[in-house]
């Protein structure tokens, strides 16, 4: 029996495209795409900000100047948010239904900048009871860790939690803890998973 519902949060409810932010800190740094994508893997920054063991400005200036960049902290946080599209793939409407009988958890590796941003943007977060973020757990899916975490949140057993992400390594690090998990591709196929497994929403 599902009394939980468990969803990830990039690609799965908010669409993103880091192309997008490469492409705007090109207009700054004169590096290709894939420089700054390989520059800014090479930092190891990333990881570290999305577990929590780095503050924002710290973050931002450690990666500014490795990237020469001549930007400010609102600035950068601009770029660095602008990969989300503000469409859902989840509609506010179904989220809502499914609400009004499960405890919604979301379990997001993510980091403090844009989750200021998402949380400030998208109303659609309310619906959510909790939000276990890697930045604020310090620890990434796959690890043990935020899978703990969530199912702590949800308040019920680890097999009575149903999860859904769209990266399959994060899938089955959530199976490996005990939990009902299934790659993310739709809407649609999302309805279906939880109707198979006797969800109930309105609508």
């Amino acid at each position: 029996m599902t009394r939980a519902i468990l969803l990830d949060l990039g690609k799965v409810i908010v669409p993103f495209d880091f192309t997008i932010g490469y492409r705007a800190l090109q207009r700054y740094s004169g590096l290709t795409v894939e420089q700054l994508r390989e520059r800014i893997r090479d930092t190891g920054l990333v990881p570290r900000f999305e577990t929590g063991l780095i503050e924002p400005r710290s973050f931002v200036r450690e990666l500014c100047a490795a990237l020469s960049l001549p930007v400010n902290y609102s600035e950068f946080c601009d770029i660095w948010s602008s990969i989300f599209s503000r469409e859902t793939l989840i509609s506010d409407a179904f989220l809502a239904q499914l609400h009004l009988r499960y405890p919604l958890i979301l379990v997001s590796n993510t980091n403090a900048i844009h989750f200021e941003m998402i949380r400030r943007e998208y109303p659609i977060l309310r619906h959510f009871d909790r939000c276990i973020l890697s930045y604020e757990v310090g620890a990434m899916k796959p690890s043990p860790s935020i899978y703990r975490a969530a199912i702590e949140a949800a308040g019920c057993a680890a097999e009575e939690c149903f999860f859904t992400d769209d990266i399959p390594d994060y899938v089955e690090g959530a199976r490996r803890m005990g939990i009902d998990a299934v790659q993310f591709q739709n809407a649609v196929q999302l309805e279906y998973e939880l109707r198979v497994r006797g969800v109930e929403w309105a609508g």
